[in-house]
């Protein structure tokens, strides 16, 4: 049996915020493997991430910026959902996202660039010092494609270009311009709603399709659906579009492709929600401590 200690329960608690128990049961069912305890508490619905229970470790925003064939994606975190509606926060959300998108999604350009009369680290310094709550620049991804367009999609917006699900996707193709703006627009919606991990499984580490595959398979199987949908769930090319309910994305494009009289594929997509992987349990620490040491 693995020795099974107080640290690997802490470090497993961190990643997936389930109850420290749990997590001491986890590791023990899987001879210490911590990415094993982590697929065990997600089929066993145990794990906060899968459950999409408990506080966030972090709220904020997802900023949206696009000129013409690039956009950029920007996440923004605050400690609560009260300063993520604050006008001051969302402003800033906003401004860092169009400087984002001049520095190519690059992190560390962005937080060095001229904000206000410092720069944009500075100028979310203080306005941590003003309201009060911790915040921080989580991360940024760009997506550019030539020829062909990018579209981006907010869902439930907080307001222009700022939401808590933003979605960036390519479309590459020299037909319509404005046709090929719609279907991205549309296909960006999808993507919001079904949350592919990857454009196709060729596009994934093999480790991470075999693993996610396996999960996906418990789940589907608990929830009396048929193995054979597992595949569709992961990637954007095998998966139905939401929009109609019954044709296949991949099937969507090469209409696109006939109907407009060019090739058009999908260049690539980004998605980002906020807090996604950085949950944390609502349980009081020390009392959990105590139920493990016996004391309760």
């Amino acid at each position: 049996m693995a020795n099974i200690t107080a640290s690997m329960v802490k470090d497993l608690r961190d990643k997936t915020g389930a109850g420290m128990m749990d997590c001491k049961n986890a590791l023990n069912e899987t001879a210490g493997d911590m990415e094993a305890a982590i697929d065990w508490l997600r089929k066993k619905g145990i794990s906060k991430a899968a459950k999409k229970a408990g506080r966030a470790a972090a709220e904020g925003l997802v900023g949206v910026a696009v000129d013409a064939n690039t956009g950029v994606l920007l996440e923004v975190n605050a400690e609560t959902d009260f300063v993520a509606r604050n006008e001051e926060f969302k402003s800033f959300v906003k401004d860092a996202s169009q400087l984002a998108l001049k520095e190519g999604g690059d992190l560390e350009k962005l937080l060095a660039s001229p904000m206000g009369g410092s720069n944009v680290q500075q100028t979310l310094t203080e306005l941590v010092a003003k309201i009060g709550e911790n915040m921080s620049v989580r991360r940024a991804a760009a997506i550019s494609v030539n020829p062909g367009v990018v579209a981006a999609y907010v869902h439930n917006p907080a307001s222009p270009e700022l939401g808590k699900i933003g979605v960036l996707l390519a479309l590459k193709s020299s037909g319509d311009k404005d046709k090929l703006a719609a279907l991205a627009k549309q296909l960006a919606m999808h993507v919001a709603a079904a949350a592919p991990l990857a454009l196709t499984q060729a596009h994934m580490d093999k480790a991470v399709v075999e693993r996610e595959y396996a999960i996906q398979k418990d789940l589907a199987l608990q929830s009396g659906k048929p193995e054979a949908v597992v595949e569709k769930m992961t990637v954007l090319l095998q998966q139905t579009f939401v929009i109609d309910g019954e044709t296949q994305i991949a099937k969507l494009i090469e209409k696109a492709s006939k109907d407009l009289g060019a090739p058009v594929e999908i260049e690539g997509f980004v998605r980002f929600q906020v807090g996604e992987g950085i949950e944390k349990a609502e349980a009081d620490f020390a009392d959990e401590v105590a139920q493990m040491a016996g004391g309760r």
